[in-house]
């Protein structure tokens, strides 16, 4: 069915083009040429006035954060577009919720016209078209996820093959000028990779590697590959000692392919999640080394025996709220000997810790000890401002007198004087076993002892029980006692110490700064 346009002087128009790797299959009819010859034809054979032509080349119809499509939205926000028209559903992208979304909430929210060329679908009015758009974007669905898994199977044959099929090799490594998928000594960064390995096998950590490339301005691998980090920090484009000892570990530097290290959510995601070592693919000798397996090896357990002997954690009342004010990372925890020789907690700068010698941030030392009688002088503060015994004296006084009303003593102490009666019969039947003999000594003394303090158990629950109903608590002077209890305790209870603070700033000048969950809560003096 064609598409009628009656009135197109009410229309601001966008044209959408979408073209991705996997459109490549579809033939050149899909080219960003093409849609945008078709779409401008479609808009002049109406008269409509284009606002502006949005393209997203190279982007997944399987996901809807793509910047030409982003800025169209702002558009239709600022109110400068009301109809968007695309070559085909497909090219709206090929995710079926979201496009339910758009098309049936998102367009007609906005009092915006979308319309499929080729498909014939207009939402602007009523046609058979739209009644099948439903079944239309599942079909694209299934063929973005039937796409994804003939590319999936492709690249894992290539992994599995020793071809390379990443974006950028590993530092010391480049692609090879001539040959596809295969890579080849980059000889300017070479030299750092063998010094890093030469210096790890003299025993110098990890972390002291990086400091010595720190303090000589030697580029990291993401810098001297000219890579755009998308998130930014105090220490981006300094070298780490977690980078150098990933570094030490990858086989790739003795000749092997090391590939798989990761692995996307789905093909809806482009979240990765790093794979356990026995699921990567590791495919020998398929390019010249950077150094001998012998020292790789060395290097390795070196490497290794250093984290079973630093793996230390220490359990504190404030852990994982405490943080850098200035650089806004989690505070690191020390443990120094006192001149008692006792342990001792400190807070230290991450940061300052990792990169010293660099001058990122400073170090922030604080004893553990003083942060947190600091952390529960104030939240005393709040209890005794908030947690008023007169006013939580009626709430545990209903607490109580309900639990005492749905009590069951009665019932439980009766089916206790059952079993009490059930084991003195059975006690008695083992004993006439024992005299007729058919039972030995040996197995009668064991099912005795056992049958015996099972008894003795339930008679003193039994008493107990009994006692307590013979002279019941007086409900309010529990509730008095259950109160005073908590009011004592909460200022150092972890549950309500997360459910209050958001976090706890550290600053340089040994400053404890509290960040309560609930403003109100920092009003109190």
């Amino acid at each position: 069915m064609s598409v009628k346009i009656t009135d197109p002087e009410n229309y601001h128009v966008a044209l959408y083009i979408r073209l991705s790797k996997e459109d490549d299959n579809e033939g050149p009819s899909q080219s960003v040429l093409n849609q945008k010859d078709l779409l401008e034809a479609f808009a002049k054979r109406h008269k409509l006035a284009v606002y502006d032509v949005y393209i997203d080349d190279g982007r997944s119809g399987t996901r809807f954060d793509r910047p030409a499509f982003n800025r169209m939205i702002d558009d239709i926000e600022d109110g400068n577009v009301n109809m968007v028209i695309t070559k085909d559903l497909s090219r709206l992208g090929r995710n079926y919720s979201m496009i339910g979304y758009y098309t049936e909430s998102y367009f007609p929210e906005h009092r915006v016209r979308y319309i499929s060329v080729t498909d014939g679908t207009d939402t602007g009015v009523e046609t058979s078209a739209n009644d099948v758009l439903p079944f239309r974007a599942i079909m694209d669905e299934m063929y973005a996820k039937d796409i994804s898994k003939k590319i999936k199977s492709v690249k894992n044959n290539k992994q599995r093959k020793g071809e390379f099929i990443g974006g950028k090799p590993v530092y010391g490594y480049k692609m090879h000028p001539t040959e596809k998928n295969k890579i080849v000594i980059d000889e300017d960064a070479a030299p750092i990779v063998r010094r890093i390995f030469a210096m790890a096998l003299d025993g110098v950590s990890c972390r002291k590697i990086a400091s010595v490339l720190n303090e000589e301005n030697v580029p990291t691998p993401a810098t001297y590959a000219n890579l755009t980090l998308g998130r930014t920090g105090p220490y981006t484009g300094l070298w780490s000692g977690e980078r150098i000892s990933d570094m030490l570990q990858n086989e790739t530097y003795i000749g092997n392919m090391v590939q798989g290290r990761s692995k996307r959510v789905n093909y809806k995601s482009k979240k990765s999640i790093r794979q356990p070592r026995e699921d990567w693919i590791v495919v020998e000798d398929t390019h010249e080394p950077l150094v001998d397996k012998e020292n790789f090896q060395k290097v390795r357990m070196l490497v290794e025996s250093r984290k079973r002997t630093r793996s230390r954690t220490y359990d504190f009342l404030l852990k994982g709220l405490i943080f850098c004010r200035e650089c806004g990372y989690p505070m690191a925890v020390l443990n120094r000997k006192n001149a008692a020789g006792e342990d001792v907690l400190y807070f230290v700068c991450r940061t300052y810790q990792r990169f010293t010698k660099a001058g990122v941030c400073s170090s922030h030392t604080i004893k553990e000890a003083t942060v947190t009688e600091a952390v529960l002088d104030k939240v005393r503060e709040v209890c005794q401002a908030y947690l008023r015994p007169e006013q939580l004296q009626p709430m545990a006084l209903e607490a109580i007198e309900k639990q005492q009303r749905e009590s069951r003593n009665v019932a439980e102490i009766k089916s206790l004087k059952v079993k009490i009666d059930t084991l003195t019969n059975n006690l008695d039947k083992v004993y006439m076993d024992r005299l007729n003999e058919i039972i030995a000594e040996e197995d009668f003394q064991r099912i005795y002892r056992k049958m015996k303090a099972q008894q003795k158990e339930l008679i003193a629950k039994h008493d107990a029980l009994s006692k307590q109903a013979a002279n019941p608590t007086r409900a309010e002077d529990e509730a008095r006692e259950l109160v005073a209890r908590f009011v004592e305790s909460a200022c150092t209870n972890r549950e309500l110490l997360i459910s209050l603070i958001d976090r706890i700033e550290l600053t340089e000048d040994k400053q404890i700064i509290i960040k309560f969950r609930f403003r109100e809560l920092e009003k109190v003096e």
